[in-house]
């Protein structure tokens, strides 16, 4: 199966809406950083390929790709899959993204809480080729944001780039992909609050 969508947004842009809007409008399986949890055995994938060593195979039931770390190596994969959609996701400033990504994400990576063999080892590999490992440090972790959407701008096939943000729904993805507008409402989920209960974080 051939990937239709690279996600190219990074965590905290709407991802996980992302993944649960996509498998509705395809019909098959996202991969997002949450299949990383109950698929272990990706872990030494994603190292490798921040090393250079790309095997994509395991993604050959996906759909889509979105999210950490899929993003960060969402040349390679629509390199891979050139009848893919591109989907820069992104939030209203860069400022909104930082603080919901420090108040989730960096949180839980700055308390070394995941403790899977090999997986500390593949964030450092991969944020340290495709972000910054200073994800701690507000003016590091937005001026990597802001270089990585940059990139994807300049770089991408504009016939094949869609931006969007969580706000925008259903219809440019829609119209990106030549599927109808579902009759329902965009799924909106992984708030950080939610965020926060789920991974045991105190509440802000």
């Amino acid at each position: 199966m051939s990937l239709r969508v690279v996600g190219a947004g990074v965590g905290r842009t709407g991802t996980h809406s992302l993944k649960i809007a996509l498998e509705q409008l395809l019909g098959g399986p996202c991969y997002h950083m949450i299949e990383v949890f109950g698929r272990p055995d990706d872990i030494p994938a994603w190292t490798a390929a921040a090393h250079g060593d790309a095997d994509w195979r395991f993604l050959d039931d996906y759909v889509a790709a979105v999210d950490w770390p899929a993003c960060g190596f969402w040349r390679e994969l629509s390199e891979a899959n050139p009848d893919a959609i591109v989907v820069l996701s992104t939030r209203s400033s860069a400022e909104a993204w930082w603080k919901s990504a420090n108040d989730t994400i960096f949180q839980v990576m700055g308390a070394g809480r995941e403790t899977t063999e090999g997986w500390p080892e593949m964030i450092e590999a991969v944020f340290e080729k495709h972000f910054t490992t200073n994800v701690l440090d507000k003016d590091a972790a937005i001026a990597a944001y802001e270089q990585h959407n940059a990139d994807v701008r300049a770089t991408a096939d504009p016939a094949r780039l869609v931006e969007w943000q969580p706000g925008d729904g259903w219809q440019p993805l829609c119209d990106a992909l030549g599927v109808p507008v579902p009759d329902a409402p965009f799924p909106h989920v992984n708030t950080t609050e939610e965020f926060r209960a789920m991974t045991g974080l105190e509440a802000t």
